[in-house]
């Protein structure tokens, strides 16, 4: 067996180091986060208030955090343990780099709030626990060694934890025997006086402790290597470490204890990395952290913290995995996303609104300040910036400063599964005053200002144009002299158009609920007309005046967003939708899932973008990009595909038989952001995840899981029950916390032509749960056809 699952789900465990080499996990807190691999490679970035790093690869880096299908190479930044029998010289490491001895035993275990490695070899047994504080920026090691050989033994254990390099401007490091551990330095790079000014209070230094004198240490990372090289290092061949303190050359942070064990016999040891700014940070670190025995109250309240991004959600179907996965994984990767910002100053304006939408099935009251906080960076214009500014020393940076026209949709869209959720209606009158200004609107007038600058923003035909990019960011070249359009974002204006005019109609703006009826409808008109290709819609038309994503395109021929946007926005009729649906079968769908657009291009296109300069396959250059793949699932449970919607949503979990987990390398702990596409060009590569766990997919799975799936869906009068369970399924059931109270849901299939629901026993004259009070728990029975 290469994967078990323990504790109800909330425990995944790989039981081997090679089958999946890749396979990570992450943890995070408001401060900081940590993805690790299953080998010991690790990647993690705290805030100052800009991302940061505090280990660094053997070379100068660029100021980026995770890559898709992240390298890992051997000097990549890890935490590492040597074990090395002083009897015989024999070594081995622990998790498993950098020695890649074959192991007797091996488990990397996956925790809510922890990542732990049990492992045993050579008659050692080594077990690792990494977790985090609350609120800090701190990675707290937890070392066991155990002799389980049933006899004698003279061992030497290697915390090996590479700082990496720091600086060409300045970098050292050194022993502390007064704080305990190793303390590295450096001198942030800059060039500009201003820069200075920015640097002077960043936090420079990089700090192991340990709460165990070692036998000896050493900082210099050429010197701890040697001639050996980081398999065989010449300090583990040596008796001791050389003590060396690193002046100007890369350091590291690298211990030896040196240690006689009988037989059974077991040393803990507890270890602490971290940034600081100086001594003195460092000592509050020791002094607040050491003293917590084995980090036990640390540990509870980082437990508790995670524990708040409990779903609105507990499953129970015949489906083992997604029920673990919803019930444990699912609203943790969510909770991630929404409580932190994916620890980013500057969130794009479509993933921050997004994010928050996923937060109201755990805080509703987070997802309604952000929405909020969103709408006051509104322009005049009533165009939405790029990114939203998180504070006010925030600036837009990268992709953000790109121009963007999709931004102002996301709010009627998300809005829906708000109100949906909570009722609250009373937000349209909340007093917005602007960011960094004083001008105040009410949200409803900022909406009611975004959606008709949207509208505006059309061509001749009465198409949305894409500017440097839609949705898809590396789009950017349809339009960017002036001209051309995007037939997604058409029809994706169309969708949070007829949404907002629902919201209008529902708060009495009856004049304004037609006004955009009727602009959603000439969107849709003009989409018809236009991009229409016979059987699916196109993707765009270029500055050029160039229709692309078409059928005499040997290259990008579809597209599924404009697919999936079209059902949602019913701009397609029963026939086109039909139709549209068999070509996404026969050309986008995949064993992995639905490809985002195919074939995928080999080359560049010059009036398309730097989207067919990616690998083929790879991001959305014809991936498996699952961000668009809910998009189409959630519209096939809007049209009522059920079966259809189920399958390819099951696609998105790794798993459960070993070739599919093998061939993607993802454990099913987080949804990435993408498996590789281009399955019919390049098969040998399709299905291998990306590893990156930041995507806007999972607020809308959960979207689907809650209001498709289970059909527990609010609305304006109480809780609509309308389940789409796949035709194999006889039953499942759930509880759904909702608007204070708790309903267990208890569906069956029986002999009825539609939705039967009753509570507590009395048979309801709908499928709505109308009345019922916060605090109470009620039992539904639902009977299905």
């Amino acid at each position: 067996m290469l994967i078990t699952t323990k504790q109800n789900g909330e425990r995944v465990e790989l039981l081997s180091p090679t089958e999946m080499p890749r396979a990570s996990g992450f943890l995070w807190n408001k401060q900081m986060m940590i993805q690790v691999n299953c080998r010991g490679y690790a990647t993690a970035q705290f805030m100052q208030p800009e991302p940061a790093k505090y280990m660094h690869a053997p070379n100068l880096e660029a100021k980026s955090f995770m890559q898709p299908e992240q390298p890992y190479f051997a000097h990549h930044p890890g935490r590492f343990f040597y074990i090395k029998d002083e009897e015989t010289g024999e070594i081995f490491s622990a998790p498993y780099e950098p020695v890649r001895a074959k192991l007797d035993k091996y488990c990397f275990s996956l925790g809510q709030s922890d990542i732990q490695w049990q492992i045993e070899h050579l008659g050692i047994e080594v077990e690792l626990c990494l977790s985090l504080p609350q609120d800090d920026v701190v990675e707290l090691w937890q070392l066991k060694v155990k002799n389980v050989s049933g006899r004698a033994r003279k061992i030497s254990v290697y915390p090996y934890f590479p700082i990496g390099y720091m600086s060409w401007m300045n970098q050292s490091a050194k022993y502390r025997e007064d704080l305990g551990g190793v303390v590295a330095s450096c001198v942030t790079p800059y060039q500009k006086v201003a820069d200075y000014f920015k640097n002077k209070d960043l936090k420079d230094k990089t700090y192991f402790l340990h709460d165990r004198i070692p036998t000896s240490y050493e900082t210099i990372r050429e010197v701890f290597e040697g001639e050996g090289g980081l398999h065989n290092p010449t300090g583990v061949q040596q008796t001791t470490l050389d003590n060396g303190n690193a002046l100007y050359e890369t350091p590291t942070a690298a211990l030896q204890y040196q240690m006689d064990l009988d037989a059974e016999q077991q040393e803990d040891y507890r270890f602490l990395l971290g940034p600081a700014f100086d001594d003195v940070e460092i000592e509050l670190k020791r002094n607040r952290y050491f003293v917590d025995t084995d980090f036990a109250n640390t540990k509870e309240k980082y437990s508790a913290y995670v524990a708040q991004g409990k779903g609105s959600i507990e499953i129970n179907s015949p489906d083992t995995q997604l029920n673990e996965f919803v019930n444990s994984w699912l609203p943790r990767q969510m909770f991630y996303h929404g409580d932190v910002n994916r620890l980013s100053t500057d969130p794009q304006t479509r993933n921050y609104i997004q994010d928050a939408m996923g937060m109201v099935y755990i805080k509703p009251d987070a997802t309604r300040a952000a929405f909020l906080h969103a709408l006051a960076q509104q322009e005049e214009s009533g165009a939405i910036p790029d990114g939203i500014l998180l504070t006010e020393q925030a600036e837009l940076k990268y992709i953000n400063q790109i121009p963007h026209t999709d931004h102002c949709i996301w709010f009627p869209v998300c809005l829906r599964a708000y109100l949906d959720e909570t009722n609250d209606y009373a937000i349209f009158n909340q007093p917005v005053q602007q960011f960094k200004g004083t001008e105040s609107k009410t949200a409803f007038e900022r909406i009611t200002n975004a959606m008709r600058w949207l509208f505006n923003e059309r061509d001749h035909r009465g198409l949305s144009y894409i500017a440097q990019g839609d949705w898809c960011d590396p789009m950017n070249m349809v339009g960017y002299k002036g001209k051309g359009v995007s037939g997604w974002l058409s029809m994706a204006a169309a969708y949070a158009l007829n949404i907002w005019s629902d919201i209008c109609q529902q708060l009495g703006e009856l004049e304004l609920a037609a006004e955009f009826r009727s602009n959603a409808e000439a969107l849709n008109e003009a989409v018809n007309k236009h991009i229409w290709d016979g059987d699916w819609y196109a993707r765009g038309i270029t500055d050029d005046d160039v229709v692309f994503g078409t059928s005499k395109d040997e290259e990008g021929r579809i597209f599924l967003n404009p697919q999936s946007w079209a059902i949602l926005a019913n701009t397609a009729d029963a026939e086109k939708r039909q139709k549209m649906i068999q070509q996404v079968e026969q050309q986008l769908e995949t064993p992995y899932g639905v490809m985002m657009l195919a074939p995928s291009f080999t080359g560049m296109r010059d009036d398309v973008g730097r989207v067919t300069q990616k690998h083929p396959g790879s991001a959305e250059n014809g991936s498996v990009y699952n961000h668009a793949a809910i998009f189409y699932i959630f519209s096939l449970y809007q049209a009522g595909e059920t079966d259809r919607a189920f399958k390819l949503m099951s696609q998105m979990l790794t798993g459960p038989d070993e070739a599919d987990y093998v061939q993607r390398g993802q454990l099913p702990v987080f949804i990435p952001n993408y498996y590789r596409g281009a399955y019919y060009q390049f098969p040998r590569t399709a299905g291998r995840s990306s590893q990156l766990f930041n995507t806007g997919t999972v607020s809308w799975v959960y979207r689907c899981i809650v209001e498709g799936l289970f059909g527990l869906k609010g609305d304006d009068r109480g809780l609509s029950i309308e389940p789409q369970l796949p035709a194999d399924w006889e039953n499942a059931s759930a509880v759904r916390h909702f608007r204070g109270a708790t309903f267990e849901v208890s569906i069956q299939r029986a002999d009825v032509t539609q939705t039967v629901v009753s509570v507590d026993g009395m048979q309801l004259s709908s499928n709505r749960i109308e009345e019922f009070e916060e605090g109470k728990t009620y039992k539904v029975e639902v009977l299905i056809a």
